[in-house]
This record gives structure tokens, sequence and C-alpha cells, in this order.
């Protein structure tokens, strides 16, 4: 009798073991499934603000840069427009320098053989080189 009391005790804890198993799992599921959820979304929330911080810096580099290089660039042309104004005022009265770096630089080309420099005269005076090799060549 004590072994059938022991069976049947054995038996009423292991379904009851059971039925609790059931219980817990129709209970604590759903509540897990929702917080698994719960979980997920703040993970791709903040996955999202990630992203929308990270384009947010790559479009502030790029203005950064392209400020960067704008101001880099009248500087630059400034320089330019400096050097022009100041060749420009040394060569001003100075025909005759621009007429010797003409000829030198006719003289020094590759092709300095082949070329035909006439030489017009102006209303000023000085005469005008003009290359004509081209076409007296085709004559």
């Amino acid at each position: 009798m004590k072994q059938d009391n022991f069976v049947r005790n054995a038996i009423i804890i292991f379904v009851a073991f059971i039925l609790s198993l059931f219980i817990i799992n129709a209970v604590v599921g759903p509540l897990y499934n929702v917080w698994e959820q719960s979980q997920t979304g703040r993970a791709e929330l903040a996955r999202a603000e990630s992203n929308r911080q990270i384009a947010v810096l790559e479009a502030q580099a790029k203005l950064d840069s392209a400020t960067l290089q704008a101001k880099a660039e009248v500087e630059r042309a400034k320089g330019a427009a400096s050097a022009n104004k100041i060749l420009g005022e040394s060569l001003k009265g100075n025909s005759e320098y621009l007429q010797y770096l003409y000829i030198q630089n006719l003289e020094n080309s590759d092709n300095s053989k082949e070329k035909t420099v006439i030489y017009v005269p102006t209303e000023r005076g000085i005469p005008i080189p003009i290359t004509e090799s081209q076409r007296l060549k085709q004559n």
C-alpha cells in the first residue's frame, strides 16, 4: 500500500508539474513575446537614430569641405589677380621688351627653322611680327 501511495503521489506530482509548465508557458510566453518585440523595436529605433546622425554628420562634413574649398579658390583668385596686376603694371611702356620676348619665343620654338616672320609697320612706327609660315608653304 505504501508503494501504491508512493506511485500515486509521484504521478500526481508529475502531472502537476506538466500542468504547471503548460500554465506558465501560456501566461509567460505571450508576455515574453511582447517584451521581445519591445526590445527589438527599441534596437531598430536606436539603429535608425544612429543612421540619421551619421547622415547628418556626413552632410555637415561635405558642407564644411565645400565652404573651405570655395574660400581657398577665392584666395587663389585674389593671388592670381594681384600677380596679373603687378605684371600688367610692370609691362606698361615696355613694348620693346615684349617684342624681345616674342622673338625669343619664336627662336626657341620646336620648329623655329620652318617659320617665317613678317614685320608690318603700324601707325606708331612699331613693327608687329606676324608668322606666315603655314600660308607661305601652301603657296
